[in-house]
């Protein structure tokens, strides 16, 4: 039986859960309104897929503390920028799925813009086939308007591989973004005060972004780890270490119920052509259609 000064602690963290995410919402509206280039959906994919008949609904919110100051592949600049994404991922059945993606973006004198839809399909090995690992494959493809992204018309490739052992976590996404339409230069509704921003350079052809997290469960209301973000360049033409984007966020993972899941966490930049300081927030609620008891959290590993 557990000892009570382990079930007060254990209470302690829970209440600490609750508020913990909202408290860190609070900064991103005190901060201000803006959004991180590329940045819509920083988050390392579980292998899982979502269960039948059940419909997760989660919004990514984050904030680019120090950022780039100059116009990156046309794009506007990153620093005191934000992203607010909804993304709603429908199971199909035990081995399948669906996402779609809302981005949306803000900043101080633009106002708030709508940036783009994606549509995620994905499918994983069946959870009856037993393997010591988990393996599934997503395909994500959509458009984003030229201000907020270059190409905009792309198809991502992410083969996800994870594992849990004990209390321990970790997952690993192979990134590859086949970029189908590059502009080579700014669309004529963008208004001429915002021309200035803009250069005609961009990626071309299928690059590649692995990321990656590793994380470790001291309770059952939460965890801890680190997830791992980077961007090297076109397959065989790799840009240098110096232009690379390679990124690490402490994070946190709280369990508040099993149709609750939560993600916060602060992302340093460890190269120049990083952004330096981001702050994040997931939070995601399931909705299960077929009235049976919820299953845990896909985060909850």
């Amino acid at each position: 039986m557990l000892s009570y000064e382990f079930q007060v602690q254990e209470l302690r963290t829970h209440i600490a859960s609750v508020f913990l995410c909202p408290v860190l919402m609070l900064f991103l509206v005190w901060a201000g309104t803006a959004r991180a280039q590329d940045n819509y959906e920083i988050q390392v994919y579980p292998s899982d897929t979502m269960p039948p008949k059940t419909l997760l609904i989660e919004l990514h919110s984050n904030f680019t503390v120090e950022g780039s100051t100059t116009t990156q592949f046309g794009m506007l600049p990153t620093q005191h920028q934000a992203h607010e994404t909804i993304e709603l991922t429908q199971g199909i059945n035990d081995w399948s799925e669906v996402g779609f993606y809302i981005f949306t973006a803000a900043k101080n004198g633009y106002g708030i813009d709508w940036v783009g839809d994606h549509i995620r399909p994905r499918v994983r090995v069946p959870p009856r086939w037993h393997w010591p690992v988990g393996l599934s494959l997503s395909s994500e493809f959509g458009y984003a308007r030229p201000a907020f992204a270059n190409p905009t018309w792309s198809w991502q490739f992410m083969p996800i591989v994870d594992q849990s052992i004990g209390r321990w976590y970790w997952s690993v996404n192979g990134t590859m973004v086949w970029n189908i339409h590059v502009v080579p230069a700014p669309a004529s509704y963008i208004p001429a005060e915002k021309q200035a921003y803009y250069r005609d350079v961009a990626p071309r052809g299928v690059t590649f972004g692995p990321a990656a997290t590793l994380t470790y469960a001291p309770s059952k209301y939460y965890n801890i780890g680190v997830e791992y973000y980077s961007y090297y360049g076109e397959w065989g033409n790799f840009v240098s270490l110096h232009n690379q984007q390679q990124q690490f966020f402490p994070v946190v993972n709280l369990f508040v119920s099993p149709k609750w899941e939560i993600n916060v966490g602060a992302g340093w930049g460890a190269t120049a052509g990083t952004d330096h300081l981001i702050v994040k927030c997931i939070v995601g609620r399931s909705f299960d259609w077929s009235h049976r008891r919820a299953g845990g959290s896909r985060s909850a590993q």
